[in-house]
């Protein structure tokens, strides 16, 4: 078992988050993570692993992803195939079936990370169907009559965007966090462990611009984490001076650099408007 989650040198952990990882871990569950896009889910999986010096495993979820793909899948137009051709591998089964992620994961001599990253984009029977492999971790393959069975108990970390709902016996046997997302303290913390020494007055405004942009009423999609981690480097790329951000103009509503921000036509036609406003309203004064 691993020793307890600390977060690392390069992931600024809350204590929250701290105590779900560890809770997970000895309650021996699969962790389901949950939060908007671009809070650090997956890459928690990856910090994961680096401080339990494990191996990562992902298995990212597309919408054509089925549970079984997660297991094994038999090859049979392969097998066909060579069957014509007269190949002599055809007379074992085994050569025609690939292994998933969780065999892959359950085979590791020593604890992997395995990640199933984006679990909501899958049909809604995904998770169901994957209840009794984690619960059990072992698999029987029908075709060899092979049963796979985890060497060691790997750890589960599940990520959703919360595009729709999990079904209750899933969530039954998971330990679940939401990361909320970063207050200024925080956020102050990640930017520090991604731009050493940077200068604070500007980090200051541009983190005032940057949650600003967060509460305007009507975005269709907030910046995230990611977005300003961009943003910073782009300002710091450009040399812009500091005065551009302090003196902002009201009636250029549309901070600078913004496409490192905003994500959308919408978003950049809403920021458009807001500035035509606030240059009629200066007029007006």
């Amino acid at each position: 078992m691993m020793q307890r989650f600390e977060g690392t040198r390069d992931y600024v952990a809350t204590d929250d988050l701290k105590v779900a990882v560890n809770a997970a871990v000895a309650l021996r569950r699969p962790l389901l993570v949950k939060g908007e896009p671009g809070t650090g889910k997956t890459v928690l999986a990856h910090e994961i692993a680096r401080a339990a010096g494990a191996e990562l495993i992902e298995w990212n979820v597309k919408s054509t992803t089925k549970a079984q793909q997660g297991l094994y899948e038999y090859d049979a137009v392969a097998r066909l195939r060579d069957g014509q051709l007269g190949d002599a591998r055809v007379h074992d089964i085994a050569n025609y079936i690939r292994r998933g992620k969780l065999w892959e994961a359950f085979t590791r001599p020593s604890a992997p990370v395995l990640l199933i990253d984006e679990i909501d984009k899958a049909d809604i029977e995904f998770p169901n169907d994957l209840l009794q492999e984690l619960d059990r971790m072992e698999f029987f393959v029908y075709e060899t009559k092979e049963l796979v069975r985890a060497v060691e108990r790997p750890i589960v970390v599940i990520t959703s965007n919360n595009e729709k709902e999990l079904p209750d016996a899933f969530l039954r046997r998971c330990f679940f966090h939401y990361i909320k997302f970063p207050d200024r303290d925080t956020m102050q913390a990640i930017v520090d462990v991604h731009f050493p020494g940077i200068q604070k007055i500007l980090v200051g405004k541009a983190m005032d611009i940057f949650y600003e942009v967060r509460e305007v009423p009507g975005l269709k999609k907030k910046p995230s984490t990611s977005e300003l981690l961009d943003w910073l480097k782009l300002l710091l790329h450009e040399d812009l001076p500091l005065d551009v951000l302090q003196n902002r103009d009201p009636t250029k509503a549309i901070p600078p650099l913004h496409g490192a921000l905003l994500k959308n036509e919408h978003d950049v036609m809403l920021f458009e408007r807001l500035a035509f406003l606030a240059k009629r309203q200066a007029h007006r004064g």
